[in-house]
């Protein structure tokens, strides 16, 4: 089994094979990830790191991921400080860092961005988000997570709740989950559902899916909840978010006699009571963990040693 992506900008460049290549990697890496061994790898190789957008997770695990497998990081996570705020655009910057750095993670508030960075440096791209675009190394270390929780990818039933329309975590997962023996409930408000663009693609897939509106009514029929902030600052219009903010919450009242996963891709705002964190099928932060491992597996995939 190998694996030949040069990039990694959207979950839809991947093939099954591909994804499975990378979960297994990642989990023959874990035992680095956990400090309970030591990696040389990457000895000597540096990654760029080019955040426009705020981050935790998604900065950090890839810091720990590079330094986990020997190497080390350079970069920004914000544009302050940086030329950016004197007006220099997106190619150049990319165009330097390229030049220090022997991989690129791009988070960018543009549709697009990584894409085009990766089609005009000579170092590998990856994607860390784009807009409300793709988001495919989270896509990865949720199947990851699924994986290990359920044994499997396949024969599940999953609920997505909360912003399919903005949320590019979910529009990553959906086209991967497409790819197994996976039935997915879209869980969301009318003004929220996922993207007709979207249905129309897993249509076309043969994907079994089905949309609701309430959350309570289908708990009791499903292996994993995939809960979403309502993320305000995708909306154009301010009126139109304090419609729909706190539509969903989980609280452990309604899921402790059941053992549904919960999952969720950070950061949380009002959509998981702090009562589900004691629950053992709270699944959210051992997923944040997951990043380590997959993404080490990315880089490790990636980088020429």
């Amino acid at each position: 089994m190998s694996f030949d992506l040069k990039n990694i900008i959207s979950i839809r460049d991947f093939s099954k094979s591909d994804i499975n290549y990378i979960l297994n990697l990642a989990n023959e890496l874990e035992p680095i990830a956990n400090s309970k061994q030591v990696c040389h790898d990457l000895d000597g190789k540096l990654l760029g790191v080019m955040f426009y957008e705020p981050s935790t997770r998604t900065r950090l695990s890839f810091e720990t991921a590079m330094k986990r497998l020997g190497g080390d990081v350079i970069g920004f996570n914000q544009k302050q400080g940086t030329s950016i705020q004197k007006g220099e655009v997106l190619y150049d910057t990319a165009q330097i860092i390229s030049q220090y750095s022997d991989a690129i993670v791009l988070r960018h508030d543009m549709e697009g961005a990584a894409r085009f960075i990766s089609n005009n440096v000579d170092v590998p791209v990856i994607n860390a988000g784009d807009g409300a675009g793709q988001h495919p190394t989270q896509t990865l270390l949720d199947l990851y997570t699924i994986h290990k929780n359920m044994g499997g990818i396949n024969n599940i039933k999953i609920a997505l709740v909360g912003d399919l329309k903005y949320g590019r975590t979910v529009h990553s997962l959906v086209y991967a989950l497409a790819m197994y023996n996976v039935e997915m409930i879209f869980i969301a408000p009318a003004e929220l559902q996922m993207p007709p663009e979207i249905i129309n693609d897993l249509e076309k897939m043969n994907c079994k899916f089905r949309m609701s509106k309430t959350l309570y009514d289908n708990i009791d029929d499903i292996d994993i909840i995939y809960m979403t902030r309502i993320q305000k600052e995708r909306f154009p219009d301010a009126q139109e978010y304090n419609k729909v903010k706190g539509e969903y919450t989980l609280s452990a009242k309604n899921i402790e006699d059941s053992d549904v996963i919960v999952m969720h891709p950070l950061p949380r705002v009002d959509e998981i009571s702090f009562d589900v964190d004691k629950l053992p099928n709270a699944m959210y932060f051992k997923q944040a963990f997951n990043g380590v491992p997959v993404r080490m597996a990315l880089l490790d995939s990636l980088i020429e040693k």
